[in-house]
């Protein structure tokens, strides 16, 4: 069973997380051994987890079966398994999300057993993203996070891993929407107007910057809605628009009522790479239309990343123009909505009498 990849999983600990993690790495790497049961299996085993106290581990089946356990018939430890290709990736992303401390491109290919230019194309094929890309993505989240928690900007920057901070202010609008600084003070000198409607599905808040749309959302009372829009922005100059929000909520009303194309609207919204890509993925899906996370992870090319997709979706501030409500879960539940989930049950009902709603195979 001793393998490259064990060398990764000596420390007892790391084994014991293995094995509640189904690690798809270690199924190789060791054997553990259930007391109570008189079985051994490989990290992997589907089999129910059991007790910590209850766990024994071994290097190899062979250490195992001389201390008078028997091989599981589920996972058949005796035998090796190759990890898949795609295992790799998705642990590697794993990794990359796990790490305290930025990992470089020979780091990460030595953790999943791969050399640095193999793991680097692979990750390009399967995710449409290098490495450095996604972890980009990562580094920018944690800096979003240390900024909105009141951090010191510096701190934030190289607390997320930005070696320089000039850097981060030269491409701060494309990344941030604005300066590290204005983030942090959510939106300060940033000018937002907002108008506000009832509708069949409950209020509707549109609020919009100079260059377009930067939030659409639907709430139970108009305090609720505008409150929400000043935390986001707590230190923007906010004001009510008035007549030149007139024809944009009639789109959006007249949408709800009767979605039978996609909503088009002028956006400004800011994320990494990879959420842009996932929310123009979601701007292709149309009325009628549903997809499953782990098919809307395969439509992007990145099978094994259901997980990152589906925060990506989470993350979206644009109701209804990012179609976020067109994505459930694979056993046909309606899966997540920051809007509440019986508006999604509508919004999808009053699209599939637009046009035949359909879940792919």
């Amino acid at each position: 069973m001793a393998n490259k990849i064990s060398k990764a999983y000596q420390d007892q600990h790391k084994r014991i997380q293995a094995v509640y993690a189904r690690d798809p790495l270690a199924q190789n790497a060791f054997i553990y051994a259930v007391k109570t049961t008189g079985v051994y299996c490989r990290p992997t085993c589907p089999s129910r987890r059991p007790r910590p106290e209850n766990i024994l581990l071994f290097n190899s089946s062979v250490e195992a079966r001389k201390a008078g356990f028997r091989p599981c018939k589920r996972c058949r430890p005796d035998e090796f398994i190759p990890i898949s290709l795609d295992e790799r990736v998705a642990q590697a992303c794993r990794l990359l999300e796990e790490s305290d401390q930025l990992l470089s491109l020979a780091e990460l290919a030595a953790k999943v057993n791969l050399s640095p230019s193999h793991l680097h194309r692979l990750f390009k094929k399967s995710l449409g993203l290098t490495p450095k890309q996604y972890t980009d993505g990562l580094r920018l989240g944690r800096l979003q996070s240390g900024l909105q928690k009141g951090r010191p900007v510096t701190q934030a920057l190289y607390a997320a891993g930005y070696g320089s901070s000039s850097r981060v202010y030269e491409k701060s609008d494309q990344l941030l929407g604005m300066t590290p600084g204005q983030y942090q003070g959510r939106g300060a000198k940033a000018r937002i107007k907002y108008a506000l409607t009832h509708t069949s599905l409950g209020w509707l808040l549109v609020a919009a910057t100079e260059k377009g749309v930067c939030l659409v959302a639907l709430g139970d009372s108009p305090q609720e809605l505008v409150d929400n829009l000043k935390s986001r922005f707590s230190k923007a100059d906010i004001s009510q628009a008035e007549a030149e929000f007139i024809e944009l909520l009639t789109r959006i009303t007249a949408f709800l009522d009767a979605p039978e194309q996609s909503l088009d609207l002028p956006l400004d919204i800011q994320g990494t790479s990879f959420q842009r890509r996932v929310w123009a993925a979601l701007q292709e899906l149309k009325p009628g239309q549903t997809v499953t996370y782990s098919q809307m992870a395969q439509r992007l090319g990145m099978p094994q990343a259901p997980r990152a997709v589906a925060r990506a979706i989470a993350s979206n501030p644009i109701a209804l123009a990012v179609p976020c409500h067109r994505v459930v879960r694979k056993d046909g539940g309606l899966g997540g909505y920051r809007w509440g989930l019986a508006r999604k049950e509508q919004l999808l009902k009053r699209e599939s009498e637009s046009g035949k709603s359909t879940i792919p195979d």
